[in-house]
């Protein structure tokens, strides 16, 4: 069925579903970094938005109706979302429409990832579509739901459920699946504190991607019905996936796996600072495991108009240099080494400054003769001369926040505190 260019096949399925990405976590996990926007809307990799991912997959995917559900903090994410994804023609009949929190039900906001679809049923029916994907705003990775789309309608499922497999010490953090021969799920708890690891290999555990394909009718039962019970916490992976287990529907898994490998593919959740840290140094690699210069599957965003990026300086001491680096459009390296280091757009690094291991994101100034080690340096802050940062754990632990793995955090309010 695979014709080997993505979004390209099962091109039925994908005109009939409508992608609803979910967008309104308050992501207090990535603490300081997103005190001011929610979690969909943090930077990454260099010149993207976390929520570029999953918009992106929809689109290489062939899927052009998209909704977003905005709740908490949601002023930047909207808009991003009103720059880089408003290029959509409605006679075409596609799109990108914002569904923020609007108590049409009652006086409350979303009370889950559940509630926030149910409230959203008379916008699905108006769409009309067999098939409704539920997605997670806040996931790093490339997909193509077209597959996924295909064996769902394969095997006959009312819900599938996408999953990836992850070690068992993490696996407390995710929904775990138990699955029989044919990939039905038979079992399904939110973060357990016992995960139960796949048959035969007790390291690994199948966890929940937080991305599900309904068939639409069914899923509006389901929701109708979870409305009612006064006891749900109207989440999905709590209540919506684990019910329909318990009341024999159909509940099928789609392991996010190379068809022809079976290798697991590239999926991140970054939700703590640890993890974002990680998963935006690891695109400094040779060869990273997301390749972000894949044509075949490019991810889209707003671009500012910004000059490109510009290193001076060539004396015996002051050399700009980046090494092992991605660096943005409208950075200026004057002077300074860069070192294994995510620069965003519009950051200034002066003289005889070094920045290693560390993740600079859009609009930051660092003075002269500074040492940022191992850091993440929110937008717009300024770093004054001869500041170290990364170098002293004590001296970080009472000026910023350090992570259980020694990453610091700086913000701008946490400078200007000083």
């Amino acid at each position: 069925m695979k014709t080997g260019r993505p979004g390209r096949y099962v091109s039925s399925l994908t005109r009939d579903t409508v992608a609803l990405i979910l967008a309104g976590g308050r992501g207090s996990r990535l603490k300081a970094l997103t005190l001011s926007r929610a979690k969909p809307a943090t930077p990454f990799g260099g010149k993207y938005r976390i929520i570029d991912f999953p918009l992106s997959n929809c689109v290489n995917s062939g899927i052009r109706r998209i909704a977003v559900l905005t709740q908490y903090k949601a002023h930047d994410l909207i808009v991003h979302l009103q720059r880089a994804w408003g290029y959509f023609r409605g006679e075409f009949n596609e799109f990108v429409e914002i569904l923020p929190a609007q108590q049409q039900i009652d006086a409350s906001w979303y009370k889950g990832t559940a509630d926030a679809v149910f409230q959203n049923l008379d916008y699905l029916r108006r769409q009309e579509p067999e098939f409704v994907l539920v997605l997670a705003g806040d996931h790093i990775y490339k997909m193509d739901y077209g597959l996924m789309l295909a064996e769902h309608a394969e095997s006959g499922a009312d819900v599938t459920v996408g999953t990836v497999e992850v070690p068992v010490e993490r696996a407390r953090e995710f929904g775990i699946v138990t699955i029989d021969e044919n990939n039905r799920i038979t079992r399904f708890v939110e973060k357990p504190l016992h995960p139960e690891p796949i048959p035969g290999r007790e390291g690994i555990a199948l966890a929940s991607m937080g991305i599900y394909v309904f068939n639409a009718d069914y899923l509006e039962r389901m929701l109708c019905a979870d409305a009612k019970d006064e006891e749900s916490a109207h989440d999905f992976g709590r209540n919506i996936v684990p019910g329909a287990i318990d009341a024999g529907d159909k509940v099928h898994a789609y392991v996010f796996q190379d068809a022809e490998t079976k290798v697991q593919m590239y999926w991140r959740d970054v939700g703590n600072v640890d993890a974002f840290y990680e998963a935006n140094m690891e695109l400094t690699y040779v060869a990273p495991e997301l390749n972000l210069y894949d044509q075949e599957w490019p991810i889209w965003t707003y671009q500012a108009q910004l000059p490109p990026a510009k290193f001076i300086l060539d004396d015996a001491q002051r050399q700009g240099r980046a090494l092992n680096s991605m660096v943005s459009g409208g950075c200026i390296i004057s002077g300074a080494l860069v070192r294994d280091s995510v620069l965003f757009s519009n950051v200034r690094v002066a003289e005889h400054s070094a920045v290693e291991r560390s993740i600079i994101l859009p609009n930051v100034e660092i003075g002269r003769g500074c040492r940022i080690v191992k850091t993440i340096v929110d937008e717009d802050a300024t770093i004054p001369d001869g500041m170290s940062i990364g170098v002293d754990p004590e001296a970080d632990r009472r000026r910023f926040f350090v992570t259980r793995e020694g990453v610091v955090l700086v913000t701008r309010d946490m400078l200007e505190a000083l």
